[in-house]
């Protein structure tokens, strides 16, 4: 049986945790724990989750991008969900060197810390993070990325930044977003330039994200004749998949991690290669 989860092990912010609907991820079977990320500016604190007893082959890597809650107990769960499918999956502290978020009380108090993160710092780390993989077990040539909220967007930003990426797949990040100095663009700006084709999951109830700008990005895309795909599930609220939240939807949040394993599995992010 999966151990206990305490309230603890989630964000501050994030409270009160929804028990009724929370999903606990097995973690028999699996390598899973904390690891530290070299990088240019310093090593960074990581979650990683991976089948055990595959040493003498080489695993599909996904990077996991927090919400705006940071890398909490919902971020390490996912990692486990792909551990279980046979994926080397690790989500990096990316606000390290911005503060812990994990304690903050409000979302207003997250967001003056988020909006210090500059978005090359984190495309930079997430590069160093895919290195570390790749010198653990991970096949560098099957290398994709998944993100939730804020990390949403940075899926985006991602695939246009990394020419190795295989595929993405990006759930209710926000695609129009005002350009700052530390944040220049959104993911409509750079939908043009993608290396990797990116599935985008949005709910047609996101309060946050107006169907509008989902719109604007879906004809960008194919303006560029870009082979990547956006799905709105029209019921569903922001943060449909995050299990321990009210806004938690079973049945969008289903049929999204559906498609997201039918996804990589159709741009060459399989557990065995060929």
């Amino acid at each position: 049986m999966p151990e206990p989860i305490t309230s603890a092990a989630f964000a501050s912010a994030a409270q009160p945790i929804a028990a009724d609907t929370l999903i606990i991820t097995e973690t028999r079977g699996l390598v899973e724990g904390e690891v530290a990320i070299p990088t240019s500016h310093g090593v960074i604190p990581a979650y990683r989750a991976a089948p055990e007893g595959v040493a003498s082959a080489l695993l599909p890597v996904v990077l996991v991008v927090q919400e705006i809650f940071g890398v909490h107990e919902h971020i390490r769960d996912v990692a486990r969900r792909f551990a279980q499918l046979g994926y080397l999956a690790v989500a990096p502290e990316l606000y390290h060197r911005q503060g812990d978020v994990s304690k903050l009380a409000t979302i207003d108090e997250i967001r003056k810390v988020v909006s210090k993160v500059p978005d090359e710092q984190v495309l930079r780390d997430l590069d160093a993070t895919a290195a570390w993989a790749a010198a653990h077990g991970g096949d560098p040539d099957r290398l994709g990325i998944t993100g939730f909220c804020w990390g949403g967007r940075i899926v985006w930003l991602y695939a246009a930044h990394q020419p190795k990426l295989k595929a993405g797949v990006a759930w209710y990040g926000r695609v129009a977003t005002e350009p700052t100095e530390l944040q220049p663009r959104s993911a409509i700006d750079v939908a043009s330039s993608l290396h990797g084709p990116v599935l985008g999951l949005y709910g047609g109830q996101d309060q946050g994200i107006p169907l509008s700008t989902v719109d604007q990005l879906r004809a960008r895309l194919r303006e560029a004749g870009s082979p990547s795909s956006i799905h709105v599930y029209d019921d569903a609220p922001h943060a449909f998949y995050a299990d321990y939240r009210p806004s938690y939807r079973k049945e969008p949040a289903e049929d999204g991690w559906k498609r997201l394993q039918a996804w990589f599995k159709q741009h060459g992010l399989t557990a065995s290669p060929g």
